[in-house]
């Protein structure tokens, strides 16, 4: 049985964790199907948003216990290096990339969360880093969560590995937001119009600058962000923007989500 499910519709695919049994844990399964999804996603030119969600009342609870508490199976080393090329495909797209986080989110499920673009929690959901109650680490959603953080927020909720709130988890930057149940589908569908408002190259740059991690000096950054910037403003669909903002009509890109009542 297939544990994640795709589905496009127009320019959006959604793509939702499907394995309620056993909480949307990261299985291998999971994981590979996961990843598999990501890449019809890459692969599909008509898609240009993806929302990650789930069926069930949790997001993500993080790695697969039965299958990571037998370490003679090989399956847990797998199941690291198809976690962390997940994160990485997600970080290294072109594309917008928005969680739906529609249940509890805990452990590696709070690095699926934070690795998205921008991501939309329920406010009943719950969230934490409670690896070190089993006896590990937050190693691998270190990468996406950290920068994300300030460090004693980091500090408190790796060390005590407790519960928190939606609401706690948007103020330390984790996700964006947190709201009513019957309000999530509004909000996606308003961040998802915005993003579908943008211009897919442009989007992908705006991506690359928010998620670039550089040793560049100033001096550097900005000589590369100087000639980026004059590439950009050269696009033919940079023209074709500035034209259609001083005729105050949309530019042929834009699309518009509309959810079926």
């Amino acid at each position: 049985m297939k544990l994640v499910k795709a589905k496009t519709v127009d320019c959006v695919m959604t793509i939702t964790l499907d394995d309620d049994e056993r909480r949307n844990a990261l299985s291998l399964q999971l994981l590979r199907e996961l990843r598999d999804a990501i890449d019809e996603a890459e692969s599909n030119k008509e898609v240009r948003v993806i929302v990650l969600t789930n069926r069930g009342s949790t997001f993500c609870a993080g790695a697969n216990l039965a299958e990571r508490s037998k370490p003679d199976d090989g399956k847990g080393a797998k199941d690291t290096v198809e976690m962390s090329e997940v994160f990485q495909r997600i970080r290294l797209s072109p594309k917008p990339f928005v969680g739906r986080v529609a249940g509890h989110c805990v452990a590696g499920g709070v690095g699926l969360a934070a690795v998205m673009d921008i991501s939309v929690a329920i406010d009943s959901a719950k969230f934490g880093f409670t690896e070190v109650r089993i006896g590990v680490a937050p190693a691998i959603i270190s990468v996406v969560c950290l920068p994300k953080m300030r460090r004693a927020d980091a500090q408190s909720a790796f060390l005590r590995g407790d519960r928190f709130s939606a609401k706690e988890a948007a103020r330390m930057g984790l996700i964006n937001k947190s709201v009513a149940p019957e309000e999530i589908d509004g909000e996606i569908d308003a961040v998802v119009n915005d993003l579908l408002a943008g211009e897919p190259h442009a989007l992908a740059v705006a991506k690359q600058l928010t998620n670039s991690r550089t040793s560049m000096s100033e001096e550097e950054a900005f000589a590369w962000t100087t000639q980026l910037s004059a590439d950009l403003f050269r696009r033919d669909e940079a023209r074709e923007g500035m034209t259609a903002f001083l005729e105050k009509r949309p530019a042929p890109w834009v699309r518009k989500v509309l959810r079926d009542k």
